[in-house]
């Protein structure tokens, strides 16, 4: 990765170090990544009212989560993280309220607006991102969504989720440098197959390798195995991506790599981080994959489950780092009262993060050091970390 070095990042690598250490017991657009337990329905973040108290050395940052709804859970999963980070740091010059979105997105944002708030964290969803942003725009709010939806991307929104699109470039990087030269793609109809296709194209030309062929398939066992025997009967590659869960990438696994034998190296996508069947899954042995480091997360759900009495959604990291973020730039000069500093936003050194280091690129997009992953049997082992800062 071409990156520029950390500096200025005392306030972070402090909140990281009370998270790390200072606790007791110390996760996709926009859909969210499911958690086995619902979250209690009380959540410390407080929930906007008419007549919030005057602050006057505060910054006043709103939260637009769903807080109710199909999507409730992950909502007050990401509230809680936001209270989490507030409390690891001993901050007291943020107020966080949360405004509840699956009752209309507009509508929280406007109420957000009224209350003062000068920073949006959120939408989750990338369809509320339009609708919260016809209240923030014409106020000069800014907004940090938790989409991964690269499309919603704009000069005052900040894409903040975890993207197909860099996962797959971070893997096609890697197993080019490993040897592979001629990669094919396997990639479900839709916005999440367009994206990552889009990206594989880029990734390995941009790494000097060949496109072999890209077969697509509705979502389906029997279509992703057509898809994969399609392929398989045109030949021609050394290395397959598979942009789908490994429950449909294990069928396709079965037909590329019969008996678990050949020289074919399989690649997934993030969309493998966290599912407990790839390392029981032998279709899917030798693989490699990318996606964030889990290792600070497995710290912060040991404390969440302490605090809150259920594990974390995984997105949920999104929320205390997205808190993370403002404290940096209120600690690097921004006066309560005052605008958002979004320029702030665009430093190349980037920040640091529970879920390591990322900053925004040109675009909004967040940019994202990520770890390769390959599939062993009974495991799942880092083969390349991911890099401590953006020099690396």
């Amino acid at each position: 990765m071409n990156m520029g070095g950390l500096n200025r990042r005392t306030l972070m690598v402090a909140g990281l170090g009370l998270l790390l250490a200072g606790c007791k017991v110390i996760p996709g657009g926009g859909a969210p990544v499911p958690g086995p337990d619902p979250l209690p329905t009380p959540t410390p973040a407080p929930v906007a009212t008419p007549g919030l108290p005057v602050d006057e050395t505060r910054h006043r940052v709103a939260l637009l989560v769903p807080m109710s709804g199909d999507n409730g859970a992950v909502g007050r999963s990401i509230a809680n993280a936001t209270t989490m980070a507030l409390l690891d740091t001993n901050a007291d010059t943020i107020r966080i309220t949360t405004y509840d979105t699956a009752t209309g997105a507009r509508g929280a944002a406007q109420r957000a607006i009224a209350d003062g708030n000068a920073l949006i964290l959120g939408p989750l969803l990338s369809a509320d991102v339009s609708q919260a942003l016809a209240a923030a725009r014409p106020a000069d709010v800014p907004m940090i969504t938790f989409s991964n939806d690269s499309q919603v991307a704009a000069p005052d929104v900040f894409v903040m989720g975890q993207a197909p699109e860099q996962s797959v470039e971070r893997t096609i990087a890697y197993a080019r440098r490993a040897g592979s030269a001629r990669f094919a793609a396997i990639v479900p109809e839709g916005e999440y197959g367009d994206r990552a296709a889009a990206a594989f194209r880029t990734a390995v030309a941009g790494n000097g390798g060949t496109v072999s062929g890209i077969e697509s398939y509705s979502r389906g066992n029997t279509s992703i195995v057509s898809a994969a025997t399609r392929l398989s009967q045109k030949g021609g590659y050394d290395a397959v991506l598979i942009a789908d869960g490994s429950r449909l990438a294990t069928q396709a696994a079965g037909i590329l790599r019969p008996r678990t034998t050949g020289s074919v190296r399989l690649l997934g996508t993030e969309l493998w981080s966290g599912e407990s069947d790839v390392p029981r899954t032998p279709a899917l042995r030798g693989a490699w994959f990318s996606a964030m480091s889990d290792g600070r997360f497995r710290r912060f759900s040991e404390s969440y489950r302490t605090r809150f009495g259920s594990q974390p959604y995984r997105v949920s990291t999104l929320g205390y780092d997205a808190v993370l973020l403002a404290l940096r730039i209120a600690g690097d000069g921004w006066q309560p009262g005052q605008p958002f500093p979004v320029a702030r936003l665009r430093d190349e050194d980037g920040f640091l993060g529970l879920d390591g280091v990322f900053r925004f690129g040109r675009s909004g997009v967040v940019e994202r050091a990520m770890e390769v992953r390959e599939v062993r049997d009974g495991q799942v082992v880092i083969v390349s970390p991911a890099p401590a800062s953006f020099a690396d």
